[in-house]
């Protein structure tokens, strides 16, 4: 994480790129102080950034605000993504700017083996974490049940399930679970979804990545929940 401190006092985060510094100054927390090439050379601006996509610009933030939890299920029709051990931060990033695309309520990422919010996940957001709620949790497995008992219905992506994600009610509150690329969902997590659903594919690649996932999920749930009342649903 791009990070910078204040003489004596706590840990300041840095973003950098126009869209990100433009969004965490809209967003919940504080700008303290921001670079461009009108006051340092670009090869500074990418050494404070660690990248050179600063498009030259580099902000110091306050670290980023994660929220409790539970407090993204309190809506009756909560859209919620939860992340099974993604470590990428680009995907991390591209899934926070689908979800906020979408109105979801929020991200879920466990604490230890997950990307967390980064320069790069606000990035590859394009700013949108400055603005959709993330929570960290100590154990998704746990948390999913969690969701359950405040009435959520919790579908996993895992490919070859035989249920496709078109067969799933993603209307009121859910939560929608994917994994990591390559190892997918974990099996107690998997097994905390009511319905595990595939995203069937015609081409010769097989599969998508947890971010276009995350995408095709979405919006089937958006477009699900524009065209009325839901039909009903029984646990397993």
């Amino acid at each position: 994480m791009s990070r910078a401190r204040g003489a004596g006092g706590p840990r300041r985060e840095l973003v950098y790129g126009r869209r990100p510094v433009d969004e965490a100054a809209r967003g919940r927390r504080r700008v303290l102080r921001v670079w461009t090439t009108d006051d340092l050379p670009a090869s500074e601006l990418t050494r404070l950034a660690g990248s050179p996509d600063h498009q030259g610009v580099v902000a110091e933030v306050e670290p980023y605000p994660y929220v409790e939890a539970t407090a993204l299920l309190e809506s009756p029709d909560a859209l919620v993504v939860a992340l099974d051990q993604v470590t990428d931060p680009h995907n991390l990033g591209a899934v926070c700017r689908s979800a906020e695309a979408a109105g979801a309520a929020g991200v879920v990422i466990p604490v230890r083996r997950s990307a967390a919010v980064t320069a790069v996940v606000c990035k590859s957001s394009a700013g949108a974490v400055e603005h959709l709620p993330v929570a960290q949790v100590p154990n998704l497995a746990d948390w999913l049940a969690v969701a359950k008992g405040a009435g959520a219905w919790v579908y996993g992506a895992e490919a070859g399930a035989p249920a496709t994600y078109s067969d799933a009610d993603l209307s009121g509150k859910v939560v929608l679970v994917l994994g990591s690329e390559g190892k997918g969902l974990r099996r107690r997590v998997a097994d905390g979804c009511d319905l595990l659903v595939s995203i069937p594919a015609r081409g010769r690649i097989g599969s998508l990545n947890v971010s276009a996932a995350a995408a095709v999920l979405l919006v089937e749930s958006v477009r699900q929940r524009s065209g009325g009342a839901s039909e009903g649903r029984s646990r397993r």
